[in-house]
């Protein structure tokens, strides 16, 4: 079983910004997949599917972004789920927009979703699919940037990238980490 997490903040107002990558790529997915995040449980929306025999949960925390661990504790926990099954989308300040970027494991980097998952389930040893989002280009605090609209110029890469990460998505369930690292890391989707 896999369980594929988009982090993000829940409500209208937060939709589309860039701290909400997460849930994009999630409901995108969702949308292809032709099924909805119908379910609620553990504090978020979430879903189950099967894909070619694999069966995979589609999960969006409704907490607030810092305190995503507790969704995903609680889910990682009633479905017995191994922590090398789980893959976390989020948004990386550090990535240019157009580049997304899968690690198997790593730190917080600062990341206040992250940091929460990290603390609930006590390791960072869980694949992260990262999604670019640059730096603010008009000296806006991060604090707001994060929580601001992609810029007008940018959406059509995004809109891109969030296909992109659909596709690391299904390879990561299908195929493992080593060919989502090895097919999605090099692709630059804003060219």
């Amino acid at each position: 079983m896999y369980l594929i997490v988009g982090l993000g903040n829940p409500g209208p107002v937060y939709e589309n910004t860039r701290h909400n990558i997460g849930f994009q790529v999630i409901l995108r997915w969702s949308r292809e997949l032709g099924i909805g995040l119908t379910r609620r449980r553990f504090q978020s929306r979430h879903t189950r599917t099967v894909i070619q025999g694999k069966t995979a949960l589609l999960l969006c925390p409704e907490t607030f972004m810092n305190l995503s661990g507790n969704a995903v504790r609680a889910f990682t926990d009633y479905y017995d789920v191994d922590y090398g099954s789980i893959l976390v989308i989020h948004d990386d300040l550090d990535l240019p927009v157009g580049k997304i970027k899968v690690v198997r494991k790593g730190g917080s980097g600062g990341h206040k979703g992250m940091v929460s998952l990290i603390r609930h389930l006590g390791t960072g040893d869980f694949p992260r699919l990262k999604i670019g989002i640059g730096r603010p280009r008009y000296d806006e605090p991060v604090e707001d940037f994060v929580l601001a609209p992609f810029y007008r110029d940018q959406k059509d890469v995004i809109d891109r990238v969030v296909q992109g990460a659909v596709r690391t998505c299904e390879l990561f369930v299908l195929e493992g980490i080593e060919s989502a690292m090895n097919t999605m890391n090099c692709q630059d989707f804003a060219n």
